[in-house]
């Protein structure tokens, strides 16, 4: 049976930890400099630094990452459907042995940052590959962005991201089944999108 799997993220349960990113990049064996999942501070230039002049100071954060629209652009405009929607699930998957890193998929989302480009052989900063003994294979040439750990999915478990985050400000389910968590969150609570605008339908719900 189809789903519609996707991510209701609590931001005042979001303390900023960064647990989110680092689960993601030690369970998917990221390249360095690689980053599937970020937390961006809309306030000062850097990470956690507040905008304004004190003492009138204001720092917001939100978590980023890929958002497995409902109707993605990226999907679109990718020439060999390298980028794709999983019948099944309903993620926005990336497939390496197809993708001939032509890069329309990065030109055409509105999300900027959520997907990068291996410009050369994927370096990593151990001599061993860390995360999930399912993760996929990093290649050359290539796209990448969140996959919402398919690998752990089809385990029956969360992604990395939900797993380890500390605040239990991320909660992952399938926005098809009314009486799933995600459903009854979004039903019951104040929430947004990220630029709703862009008719994208994103399947990532911020709780406000």
């Amino acid at each position: 049976m189809a789903e519609r799997l996707g991510m209701v993220i609590d931001m005042k349960g979001c303390v900023a930890c960064a647990s989110c990113a680092v689960a993601c990049k030690v369970e998917n064996n990221l390249p360095d400099g690689v980053w599937w999942n970020r937390i961006l501070t809309d306030g000062g230039d850097n990470p956690d630094t507040p905008a304004g002049a004190y003492p009138n100071l204001t720092m917001e954060n939100i978590a980023v990452a890929c958002q497995h629209c409902e109707n993605p652009a990226c999907v679109k405009v990718c020439p060999v459907g390298a980028t794709y929607k999983d019948p099944e699930t309903g993620a926005v998957r990336q497939d390496y042995d197809k993708c001939i890193g032509c890069r329309m998929c990065v030109a055409s989302c509105p999300y900027t940052g959520v997907r990068s480009f291996n410009w050369e052989e994927p370096q990593y900063y151990a001599e061993v590959a860390l995360g999930d003994t399912g993760a996929m294979v990093h290649q050359k040439h290539t796209v990448e962005k969140c996959i919402f750990c398919e690998q752990r999915v089809a385990e029956g478990k969360d992604p990395a991201c939900v797993e380890q985050c500390l605040g239990r400000a991320r909660i992952f389910g399938d926005f098809d089944d009314p009486d799933s968590e995600v459903s009854l969150l979004i039903a019951t609570r104040e929430h947004t999108q990220l630029h709703p605008e862009f008719g994208t339908n994103p399947s990532v719900y911020y709780l406000v």
